[in-house]
């Protein structure tokens, strides 16, 4: 009933015994792994699969069908119940170690390796409220300084350079400002749109990585100021970073340090959101008094990016919040989807960092 061939239900659980030991060792995880292991297969996806001109997400999805159709047919080939079940059993624990095995050896191990902030020296902590309107005060007057360079009027930006264009631009600053987080990170990782445009936003996500076919998707219908942070954001996943605040910390910190207005402006106005977020937890009397400071072209890109948020709600977004929080959880990121929301934070502690340095921030 159950004979038949195992190999990736074993290879799954070896992965999983893997993942364990990972888990009690992050510094030989980041050694073994994240800088050598990892970077050949980063390499590997970006000269092959990633050259396609289209989400190679789809040839996936044709797979899977692939795999349905060929257990179906083997399915109806089995004579007598006992066999027929002993099959299913057999073909569904040795799928599920496939997806396993291949998710954690692909990029699943990274979530085991030291975090970035820890790498770079950085201690985060919380900050009180004299500290986070400090905070807020200095982004807006960066942006309140980028947005004249993009828009000389008050109206919403809203529409920016071809899609193309943009994902290379953001992608030639990754690699040329990557060196300030002292990473060794390599290769040439793709963000595409994924469509049908709107999809991914009625399932509660902005962008994602896929790990089985090494890109990055984000949803055609983001707003155009938030498609060069969400493009950073996936690309610093493609480079084997999987906690959720240190992907916005990277994509913070490489569009602030960018010589394009456009990133400098998407990187700071999201991270001005995520600060209003904490502020209005904090009080909502002093978010209301914040608010009415802030010069109207950058409330009027606010309001766009919230009304275009309003076309696309998810179906079930509690759902989508709670099965992404237990996701990252069972990864062993502690924070789950409040991970989000560590930018302000680590944003705080990078200043400081920076100051302690001697450099002048920007």
């Amino acid at each position: 009933m159950f004979r038949g061939n195992w190999t990736w239900t074993i290879l799954g659980l070896i992965s999983i015994l893997i993942r364990h030991f990972a888990l009690k060792s992050p510094e030989k995880t980041e050694e073994l792994y994240s800088r050598k292991f990892f970077p050949g297969v980063r390499n590997l996806i970006d000269l092959t699969l990633s050259k396609l001109p289209f989400a190679t997400v789809y040839i996936f999805i044709a797979s899977v069908f692939l795999f349905i159709g060929i257990f179906i047919f083997h399915f109806i080939k089995k004579n007598g119940w006992k066999y027929k079940l002993g099959f299913t059993i057999r073909s569904i624990f040795n799928y599920l170690g496939a997806l396993i095995f291949f998710f954690l050896v692909l990029w699943g191990f990274n979530y085991q390796r030291i975090p970035v902030f820890e790498q770079i020296g950085m201690t985060p902590a919380p900050m009180d409220e004299q500290q986070l309107i400090g905070e807020m005060e200095l982004t807006r007057n960066i942006l309140n300084q980028l947005r004249s360079d993009i828009q000389n009027d008050t109206l919403p930006i809203e529409s920016i350079m071809d899609y193309n264009d943009l994902e290379k631009l953001v992608r030639g600053n990754m690699r040329e400002h990557l060196y300030l987080l002292g990473m060794n990170f390599t290769g040439e990782p793709r963000t595409k749109q994924f469509y049908p445009a709107g999809f991914m936003r009625k399932m509660g996500i902005l962008g994602i990585y896929f790990p089985y076919t090494g890109e990055s998707y984000i949803d055609p219908t983001l707003h155009p100021l938030e498609k060069p942070f969400t493009i950073a954001h996936e690309m610093a996943h493609s480079y084997g970073v999987t906690d959720e605040g240190e992907a916005n910390f990277i994509a913070w910190v490489i569009g602030s340090n960018s010589d394009d207005v456009l990133l400098q402006y998407s990187a700071q106005l999201k991270l001005l959101r995520y600060q209003m977020n904490d502020l209005y937890r904090m009080s909502k009397q002093l978010y209301t008094h914040f608010y009415k400071t802030i010069p109207i072209g950058i409330r009027n890109d606010l309001i766009s990016i919230s009304k275009n948020s309003e076309k696309y709600k998810p179906i079930n977004l509690e759902l989508s919040r709670k099965s992404n929080d237990l996701f990252l959880k069972t990864q062993g990121v502690k924070a789950g989807v409040m991970s989000y929301q560590q930018l302000p934070m680590l944003a705080y502690a990078w200043r400081i960092r920076l100051k302690a340095m001697g450099q002048l921030y920007q």
